[in-house]
């Protein structure tokens, strides 16, 4: 597995866990606003080690419950099942970041028993989708990933990066509508970091009045939305 950074502690990337997070190279999309562009391409020789995360990981197992692995696209790493089936057999719980491509892979590991959190990311609606993620790409594997997910029995989040300029209600509306019942949706406001395209560094994220009210239109087709970012933070249920 090629691994672009290890961050050794974490109280917020593996909800309710104290984890290790894992990072791999490597991304099939090309997301203008994505705020790890040092991890899009792989790399000859991987800044960290696998030798070295196993290490940590075996020194660690009395104090950190669980590792959350994220990229890039974990998904895309010929080696991610047999990679998570060890991390489990140390003892920790496991949470994948995945941007929803590689359905049949997130499907043997639903079915396995391998992962204990899915967090998944919806980019835009289906009709601009391409767009957001700067490469043609066919929306019926999203489609999948959301079904499996959303059929599962492994906790889950959906969650969307929201842009200034590109996102408004409409597709607020739309996105939400893909997911209807789904247990949680995160609305994140991108804001304050670099991104692949440095113009999107530049953009100003929404205000928290725009993100509440974007809360309030998913809130109508998921039981809970929290809105993360800039000024934003909370969570609303479902409205009945």
């Amino acid at each position: 597995m090629k691994i672009g950074g290890l961050q050794k502690i974490s109280l917020i990337d593996f909800p309710g866990r104290i984890a290790a997070v894992i990072f791999t190279q490597g991304c099939n999309l090309r997301c203008p606003y994505c705020q790890n562009p040092d991890l899009i391409k792989i790399t000859e020789t991987s800044p960290v080690s696998l030798n070295a995360v196993w290490e940590y990981l075996l020194s660690r197992r009395k104090q950190l419950d669980g590792v959350a692995i994220t990229g890039g696209e974990p998904l895309m790493q010929k080696d991610i099942i047999d990679t998570i089936k060890k991390i489990k057999n140390l003892g920790y719980e496991v949470k994948i970041d995945t941007n929803g491509t590689f359905p049949e892979i997130l499907k043997k590991l639903i079915a396995g028993g391998n992962i204990d959190y899915i967090a998944m990311d919806i980019k835009a609606p289906p009709r601009n989708y391409s767009m957001i993620v700067g490469r043609k790409i066919s929306f019926e594997p999203i489609k999948k990933s959301i079904e499996l997910i959303m059929d599962g029995n492994v906790p889950y989040e959906f969650r969307s990066t929201l842009v200034s300029g590109f996102h408004d209600e409409k597709m607020i509306d739309e996105m939400a509508r893909l997911i209807i019942g789904a247990e949680k949706y995160v609305l994140q406001n991108l804001s304050g970091y670099r991104t692949l395209d440095p113009e999107y560094t530049k953009l100003s994220p929404f205000n928290l009045k725009m993100m509440k009210h974007f809360q309030f239109i998913a809130s109508q087709y998921v039981k809970t939305c929290t809105i993360r970012g800039g000024d934003a933070v909370g969570s609303l249920n479902k409205i009945h």
